[in-house]
């Protein structure tokens, strides 16, 4: 079996649940649900456009800890609390995401684990080589 490595982002939520940012084994890198979440525990101010944003740089930075870059994303998932904002969320997933093309889903949903958050992302890379 193939040794498991962790990231971890600082994120209250990892300790108080138990599970780590992203977790890589062999060439798979799995990034678990991605909140708005800054350094300090805040959450990103903004709309969605901007929490998707912080999402997304946490996500590249957890899959870059462990080995591996954006172009390796090959599934995003998009959790949204109000269908209203998708295009701000799909513009931002292009922005980050979009030359790698990786296969995606966006969803609605009636709550995250703030209710001030309105978009969490979770990603699956695969390590080329």
């Amino acid at each position: 079996m193939s040794e498991r490595h962790r990231a971890t982002s600082g994120s209250p939520y990892e300790a108080a649940f138990g599970f780590a940012r992203a977790i890589r084994v062999g060439q798979r890198i799995i990034v678990a649900g991605t909140g708005p979440i800054e350094p300090d525990g805040s959450t990103t101010p903004g709309g969605a456009g901007e929490q998707a944003e912080r999402c997304c740089a946490i996500i590249i930075a957890a899959i870059e800890e462990l080995g591996g870059s954006a172009a390796d994303l090959v599934r995003t998932r998009m959790l949204l609390t109000d269908p209203a904002d998708q295009d701000a969320v799909g513009a931002v997933h292009a922005r980050f995401f979009g030359a790698g093309r990786p296969a995606s889903t966006m969803a609605g949903v009636a709550w995250l684990a703030r209710p001030e958050w309105r978009v969490e992302i979770e990603a699956e890379a695969v390590i080329r080589g």
